[in-house]
């Protein structure tokens, strides 16, 4: 394939070039393969954050807002606190994946976030609150889940893993079934 023109070994060999036989063109298509991280919670920080890829997620790079794209990775969303998030237009659902850029750690505050508390992986709003020396990670969910508040002494035991760019919601189960002609 890589003779071809099909496959870009890149530095960390995710993105591939496909040609589509559909388009009428010759022009190359970027589609990303994007490593899954494991889970992230969206309520009580109870997930256990683990740097191992648990699969790819094939996604086309013109549903990426990022230059950023080997920086970037995916966790699945647990949980209903982020139901009424905003990302680019998409909430963050039980099952949904959630894009990150690994290298953006420069967060302010209304930015989501992926964190780690206390080992634990975690998809809140970041607020920053100088004044009263805290970082409180917010949920936007339509039931009620308490922030959690981090002082600025305890930031050792947090840590800004990323800032959420994407949503890729999890397809509905009765959107693909396969009705014969």
């Amino acid at each position: 394939m890589e003779k071809l023109g099909l496959l870009d070994e890149g530095k960390k060999k995710r993105v591939v070039q496909t040609k589509s036989p559909l388009s009428g063109n010759d022009e190359a298509r970027k589609l990303l393969s994007i490593p899954i991280l494991g889970l992230a919670n969206c309520g009580d920080a109870t997930m256990l954050a683990e740097a191992r890829i648990d699969g790819m997620l094939p996604i086309s790079s013109k549903l990426i807002p990022s230059a950023h794209i080997d920086n970037l990775f995916a966790v699945k969303a647990v949980g209903l606190s982020m139901n009424r998030a905003d990302v680019n237009g998409r909430t963050i659902e039980d099952g949904d994946y959630v894009i990150v850029d690994g290298e953006d750690k420069n967060v302010k505050s209304g930015d989501y976030v992926l964190s780690v508390i206390g080992g634990m992986a975690n998809i809140k709003r970041f607020m920053e609150f100088k004044k009263n020396n805290q970082v409180v990670l917010q949920s936007e969910s339509n039931k009620f889940f308490p922030p959690i508040h981090i002082h600025e002494d305890e930031l050792d035991e947090y840590l800004v893993n990323g800032k959420v760019i994407e949503v890729i919601k999890r397809p509905q189960e009765d959107s693909y079934r396969y009705e014969p002609i």
